[in-house]
């Protein structure tokens, strides 16, 4: 994009200066000519500060935008209000989780992807009243004035904008208008999967070694017993390039695949003549410690079920890690900074990296992973392409998974799966038109977790494909299944005191009688499972008289585990974060039940079973965001006599080992939320025996298909739903996050 200026003239529309305008204020009362708003800087400022005072846009974004005046002032240049409300934009959807603001998207439909004026501004209390905006300074509004072309000319007429050759805060890539350091983060990101997906394969003979080798431990390791092994499949394609994707719903055997594919680059470590006889230095990761906890538990089961003995290149079980890290550790998080220990100057001493829960991964962060990568090091993400994106900007895995559905194989990548695996490619998943980053994603299709019968794995397949038919639903509200109940499902707009009532009721027990059979007799994996519970449970397993001051730590270490794990029995999930239905009324609404039925000594500050969500990185600590602890009551202390005195301890399981326990006072813990409730956002990474959705009485932006979707899939046996409008539920699923981003674009370039 040219750097020259545009002159006054080549505008369309006469976009203003900073000349005073003949204009007083506009009354809120009164209907507005929205040209007043964008006739000169003044004006524009004072409409964007109007915006934060409402809670429609940021602090952040109306510095911002102050700060692309100061910029241009500094160079001696006229900014031009248009500029200003741009960038104010461009901020605000940042701080919505896209990476950047496609303009054409934008002019073409700017209320719903501004999402302004917004349903609930989130950042004030329940009984704050907003400050009025008239409805003629809505964005859309603003906007309708302006074609693309305007837009691209006074932003390509700034100095605070470049084509990201130079310096400035913004970069304009073709109609996508970025925050300069969102686009360097795309950028490297699109370079490192090009580098690594341009790299010579040993494998790509299928005759070599190598491939050879492959093609035994495959063999060895998926033993076969159905037509396509898709499990096979990811493993041979993540394989044959050093970047590759395997995703895949609940159920689908991830961690199965990667270990197994683990075992078979181990095997083939010998035939690699820069490895000198020396195996892979694997390193496993995940987004939170909550994630990796749950790996952690997994790929030792699995990589100890390993037919090690029989697999070509001598592999044994230290050869297959089972250790798994946080992303922020494994890269050498630094306080009170954005960057790591590990960079381009100091990459990870890493031959194979492999992300789990690979969609919660934001753009910043995976940037940083290709900076901290060695050039020849194979990446791996896993993660289920249909769950929520991450909480920051972007949506990575969602945009590389884009064509998963159909794959999209080359005739060559098919002929070469068929000779390795031994299985041939269902012809309506080869395209003669792959792309190249096509070749190196595969998709999970079996679901080994749930049958054919589950409601929960029918529920969420319908939510995900768009198809909740009204038979599906009346199987839930008639409790159908044996899995899934809508406990107030009957009553399309059900009383809202009754509905929190019920979900008193159901926090305490988790209200098996509703379940077919009262939940009884249902097995899973020949094992008779027990009926679903609510927080009563934990709350009588965290009562140990057996455990006293003499108590060796291992014991408490125990205790706190099986409290820990009998917690994790049940959690009740909702979408928002304030009112009544969010997180914070509905923490202390179960809060005040449980005081009520005398399970807890009190609703407010700390005691004795008080379960507390992280909410942001403790590095001192070695806590990271998402990390849950239950608070014990402990006699570890002294009275001034000597004698036992009782104490509060939060108890932590580690992040990096299994079984550990961490116990840090409440004293010291300084981001944090009680979590009988959470967000799903936050539930991301976790598994409960039973789940339960709390949805509002009204439709939110934040109600989507992928939030649902993510909330039932948190379910591991039982799933309950509870709605403030059977119609909200229904309207939420037709709703979709779309992330404007330009990562798909540029790895789509031939």
């Amino acid at each position: 994009m040219s750097r020259t200026r545009h002159t006054e003239s080549q505008f369309s529309l006469d976009l203003g200066d900073d000349t005073p305008v003949n204009k007083s204020a506009p009354d809120p009362n009164e209907a507005v000519d929205n040209s007043y708003h964008l006739a000169s800087l003044a004006n524009t400022e004072a409409l964007l500060l109007q915006w934060q005072q409402a809670g429609w846009i940021r602090p952040l974004d109306t510095g911002f935008a102050r700060l692309i005046r100061e910029l241009s002032d500094e160079q001696g240049e006229r900014t031009q209000p248009l500029v200003l409300l741009l960038a104010a934009l461009t901020s605000h959807q940042v701080g919505r989780g896209h990476v950047c603001v496609d303009l054409a998207t934008l002019l073409a439909d700017a209320g719903n992807t501004l999402a302004l004026p917004p349903e609930e501004t989130g950042s004030r209390a329940i009984t704050e009243t907003p400050i009025p905006v008239p409805e003629a300074t809505r964005p859309q509004d603003l906007l309708a004035r302006f074609q693309l072309g305007d837009c691209l000319a006074a932003l390509m007429g700034s100095v605070a904008v470049s084509d990201g050759s130079v310096t400035a805060p913004l970069v304009l890539n073709n109609s996508r208008l970025y925050l300069r350091r969102f686009w360097r983060y795309e950028q490297r990101i699109a370079e490192g999967i090009q580098e690594r997906l341009a790299l010579p394969s040993p494998l790509a003979d299928p005759q070599s070694a190598a491939a050879q080798t492959l093609s035994q431990a495959l063999d060895t390791l998926f033993p076969p017993t159905e037509p396509v092994d898709y499990q096979k499949l990811a493993c041979a394609l993540a394989a044959r390039h050093r970047f590759a994707v395997i995703t895949g719903g609940p159920g689908t055997g991830k961690t199965t695949t990667v270990v197994n594919l683990l075992a078979a680059l181990q095997s083939m470590a010998g035939n690699d003549p820069h490895r000198a006889g020396r195996k892979y230095r694997i390193r496993l990761a995940a987004p939170t410690g909550k994630a990796a906890a749950r790996l952690n538990e997994s790929i030792g089961g699995a990589a100890s079920k390993l037919p090690l003995a029989a697999l070509p290149g001598d592999v044994h079980l230290d050869d297959i890690p089972t250790k798994v890290t946080t992303l922020h550790r494994l890269l050498g998080s630094r306080p009170d900074t954005r960057h790591f220990r590990h960079n381009r100057d100091n990459p990870l001493l890493v031959d194979i990296l492999v992300i789990d829960e690979a969609s919660m991964v934001d753009v910043d962060l995976m940037a940083s992973v290709f900076d901290a990568l060695p050039a020849s090091a194979q990446l791996i993400l896993l993660g289920d392409k249909d769950q929520l994106a991450s909480v920051d900007a972007g949506a990575v895995l969602g945009e590389l998974c884009q064509r998963a559905f159909e794959a999209h194989y080359t005739p060559d990548t098919a002929s070469w799966l068929a000779t390795i695996s031994g299985t041939r490619i269902p012809a309506p998943l080869v395209d003669n038109s792959g792309l190249a980053l096509d070749q190196a994603v595969a998709m999970l299709r079996k679901s080994y977790r749930f049958d054919q019968d589950s409601g929960i794995r029918q529920l969420a397949e319908a939510v995900n494909t768009g198809a909740l038919t009204n038979h599906l639903l009346k199987h839930i509200r008639s409790a159908a299944f044996d899995d899934v109940i809508w406990l107030n499902g009957h009553a399309q707009q059900p009383d809202p005191e009754q509905t929190l009532d019920l979900i008193r009721s159901h926090a305490i027990t988790g209200t098996p009688e509703r379940f077919r059979n009262a939940g009884q007799g249902r097995m899973v994996n020949d094992k008779t499972l027990p009926s679903p519970v609510g927080y009563r449970h934990y709350l009588k397993v965290i009562h140990n008289p057996d455990l006293t001051a003499d108590s060796p730590r291992e014991a408490w270490d125990a205790h706190a585990r099986s409290v820990i794990q009998a917690f994790n029995e049940f959690q009740i999930l909702c979408a928002l974060r304030k009112g009544p239905w969010g997180v914070e009324g509905l923490n202390q609404l179960i809060a005040q039940q449980l005081l009520a039925e005398k399970l807890i000594e009190k609703a407010e500050g700390w005691y004795a079973g008080r379960p507390v969500l992280i909410t942001g990185n403790d590095y001192n600590l070695g806590l990271m965001n998402g990390d849950i602890g239950i608070t014990f009551r402990v006699p570890w202390d002294k009275t001034a006599a000597g004698e036992p005195k009782t104490t509060l301890r939060v108890a932590f399981p580690s992040s990096d080992s299994v079984g550990g326990i961490r116990w840090i006072s409440p004293s010291r813990l300084q981001q944090l939320e009680t979590v009988y409730a959470m967000t799903v956002h936050k539930s991301q990474g976790s598994e409960f025996n039973h789940t339960c959705l709390v949805l509002p009485d009204r439709l939110s932006p934040v109600l989507t298909k992928e939030l649902v979707y993510t909330g039932i899939t948190r379910a591991k046996n039982w799933f309950s739903l509870i709605t403030g409008d059977a119609q909200v539920f229904k309207d939420g699923v037709g709703q979709q996050v779309v992330r404007a981003s330009g990562l798909a674009l540029r790895l789509g370039e031939r």
